[in-house]
């Protein structure tokens, strides 16, 4: 695991960055958010942004299905705190773990939940993709123009999840960059199963970034979403 980013011990309202260039076990860094988060609150460490990939697998959210779950023994399920139903996290899909305390945002849950929205609309913005909300529909979708079957069709290239504790926010989004959009289809993914909406990524829409480049562009976009 790469070290945080350097911040001075005495001033614990700066944010910490850290960066894992090799896959993290999904286990292992619930563990340590949850330890990073009980810091956070008795006020013994700063917020942290951790940016990480994990190996395959899936988790399955607080409002997640039986029936959402299509192919159980394809790769590893955990359950997990955060909201929403199943997804899929797997080596190229950026996970960004926000650790913030949100008694200093503001308080505000749904507001909050808006500033990881736009930080994701901001970061595809940076690579001329135009990433929208949906009413109704969590996460961050692209217009990828008519449905043969009528309609728009569109798919989702970044996912959202938060679990609060004690108002201090954790979990939080994941983009998908260049992973293999196949591993999707072991899960109705976040429970939205008509055929119009599917799932894409930066490579799929044409886009060849490395990681570093992502990272660099989240670090700055990340600023700017949550600027106070």
């Amino acid at each position: 695991m790469s070290p945080e980013s350097a911040f001075p011990a005495k001033d614990l309202g700066a944010l910490a960055w850290r960066f894992s260039d090799t896959p993290v076990a999904y286990p292992q860094a619930v563990a340590e958010m949850e330890a990073r988060v009980a810091a956070i609150r008795a006020g013994q460490a700063p917020e942290l942004v951790w940016l990480l990939e994990h190996p395959p697998l899936y988790t399955a959210g607080t409002s997640s299905q039986p029936d959402g779950l299509r192919d159980p023994g394809r790769f590893p399920v955990y359950d997990t705190g955060r909201g929403g139903q199943h997804t899929y996290h797997g080596p190229g899909q950026r996970i960004g773990y926000v650790m913030v305390d949100l008694r200093r945002r503001g308080a505000d849950v749904r507001a909050y939940v808006a500033r990881l929205e736009q930080w994701m609309i901001l970061t595809l913005a940076r690579f001329n993709i135009t990433g929208e909300r949906r009413p109704g529909r969590v996460g961050i979708w692209v217009d990828r123009g008519p449905h043969p079957q009528g309609g728009r069709r569109e798919d989702k290239i970044a996912a959202l999840g938060v679990r609060v504790r004690h108002w201090i926010a954790y979990h939080g989004v994941a983009l998908n960059v260049d992973c293999d959009l196949s591993h999707f289809a072991g899960i109705v993914p976040c429970g939205i199963s008509e055929p119009r909406y599917g799932v894409t990524s930066l490579l799929d829409l044409g886009i060849t970034a490395t990681m570093p480049e992502v990272d660099a562009v989240l670090r700055d976009t990340f600023e700017e979403a949550f600027r106070l």
